[in-house]
C-alpha cells in the first residue's frame, strides 16, 4: 500500500446561528487558505461530503465546487455522508491511481436552516421505524439507557464527559464556548440531559492528502510535520437498531482493530452524545492514559457533515504541531453508532 499523509487541515469558525452564508461562501475562505498554505492551486483529486437534505436543495455539492474552481475540468467525487468518508474515498483513489499524488477533501453543512432531528429520522427504515416519527435524540436515549443498564454507569458519568468536553472547548477558538453543565439541567430525552447532546453548528473543514515526493515538498513549504495514515477502516452494524445490542459497538471494535488503534496517545471521537464516548472507549480499548477529544469534540461544536472529518483533522493537527506521535480520528454515521470509521495517524 502507498504511504499517504495528511499534510494540511483547516476548519471554519463554527456558529450555532445562520450567518447568512451559502455553502460556497462558507468554503471559499478555507479553500483559499489551504491553497496558499500548501502552494497548490490545482489538486489531482477532489472529494466532498455533505447532505442535500440539510441544505434543502438537490446536488448542493455542485454549487460548492465554485469555491474550488472547476475549470479547467477537475477529477471530482462526492459522498452523501460526513466528509470523513470523502477522505476514505480519496485515500482509496490514491492507492489505486498513479496519477493522484494530492487530494483535496472537504465537508460542510448548515443545520441551522432545518431540523436535524427530523432530517436524520428520514434515514431510518421506511417501513418500520420512520413511520413512528422517532428522532435522532430519542434513538440515542435508547442507546444511553441500554449502556447505563449493562455497565452500571450513572447519569453523573455522562455529565462528567460533557463537562470535560465543554471545558476543553473553551481553549478551542473554533468551538462554541459553552458553559459548564448545570446540576439541575433539564432532560432532553431521558437519560440524556441537554448538555449530553452535541450542539449543532454551521461549519466546514478541509484536509489535504499527499503521497510520494509531494509530502516532503508540501511539508517543507508549510513547516508542518506530515501525519501519516497508518491504518484506516470503516464498518457497519445492522441498519435496524432492534436486532443489535445497543450498549456496545461491534463495528467500531472491528474498525479499530483493522486500523491498528492500539498504542494511540490521543483519540478524537465523533461523539454526538456523551454516552457514546464511554461506548467507544470500550470498543476501541482506549485506556485511561489516552486523551479523548482534547479539542472539545462534537460536544463543544457539531457542524453536521463535517464533524467526523474534523476529528481526523484535529488528530492530524496534533502531529503537525509535534504534540503527539500516534493519534486516532473517528467518525460515525447512522442511528446509535451504526457505522464507524477509524483512522490511525503517526508522525
Amino acid at each position: 500500500m502507498k504511504d499517504v499523509a495528511i499534510v494540511a487541515f483547516t476548519q471554519s469558525q463554527h456558529s450555532a446561528e445562520d450567518q447568512g452564508l451559502n455553502e460556497t461562501e462558507m468554503l471559499l475562505p478555507l479553500i483559499t487558505e489551504i491553497k496558499e498554505q500548501t502552494g497548490i492551486s490545482r489538486f489531482d483529486f477532489t472529494c466532498s461530503g455533505s447532505c442535500d437534505y440539510l441544505l434543502g436543495s438537490p446536488f448542493s455539492f455542485v454549487s460548492a465546487l465554485d469555491a474550488v474552481g472547476a475549470w479547467p475540468p477537475i477529477s471530482e467525487s462526492h459522498v452523501e455522508m460526513d466528509g470523513a468518508w470523502a477522505l476514505y474515498e480519496a485515500w482509496v483513489k490514491m492507492q489505486y491511481s498513479d496519477e493522484v499524488e494530492t487530494a483535496l477533501v472537504y465537508g460542510f453543512g448548515k443545520p441551522s436552516q432545518t431540523s436535524v432531528r427530523q432530517v436524520l429520522g428520514l434515514q431510518l427504515d421506511p417501513y418500520y421505524l420512520a413511520p413512528l416519527g422517532v428522532d435522532q435524540v430519542s434513538m440515542a436515549a435508547l442507546q444511553a439507557q441500554a449502556y447505563l443498564t449493562r455497565s452500571g454507569a450513572k447519569e453523573g458519568d455522562l455529565t462528567a464527559v460533557a463537562a470535560r468536553a465543554r471545558a476543553a472547548g473553551q481553549d478551542n477558538p473554533r468551538a462554541l464556548h459553552l458553559d459548564a453543565p448545570a446540576d439541575d439541567a433539564p432532560y432532553d430525552v431521558a437519560p440524556l440531559k441537554v448538555h449530553d447532546v452535541a450542539p449543532q453548528a454551521d461549519g466546514a473543514a478541509v484536509i489535504v492528502l499527499a503521497t510520494g515526493d509531494k509530502v516532503r515538498e508540501i511539508s517543507e513549504r508549510t513547516g508542518l510535520k506530515p501525519a501519516w495514515i497508518r491504518g484506516i477502516d470503516h464498518r457497519a452494524d445492522a441498519h435496524s437498531p432492534g436486532v443489535r445490542d445497543l450498549s456496545v459497538s461491534p463495528s467500531a471494535k472491528i474498525a479499530g482493530e483493522k486500523a491498528g488503534a492500539a498504542g494511540v496517545e490521543v483519540a478524537e471521537l465523533h461523539t454526538q452524545f456523551s454516552h457514546e464516548e464511554l461506548i467507544l472507549r470500550e470498543a476501541l480499548n482506549l485506556g485511561d492514559d489516552v486523551r479523548v477529544n482534547p479539542s472539545g469534540g462534537p460536544l463543544s461544536a457539531n457542524p453536521v457533515m463535517a464533524t467526523g472529518l474534523i476529528r481526523i483533522g484535529e488528530a492530524a493537527a496534533l502531529i503537525h504541531r509535534g504534540e503527539a506521535r500516534r493519534t486516532l480520528g473517528h467518525a460515525t454515521s447512522g442511528p446509535c453508532l451504526q457505522q464507524n470509521l477509524v483512522a490511525v495517524l503517526e508522525a
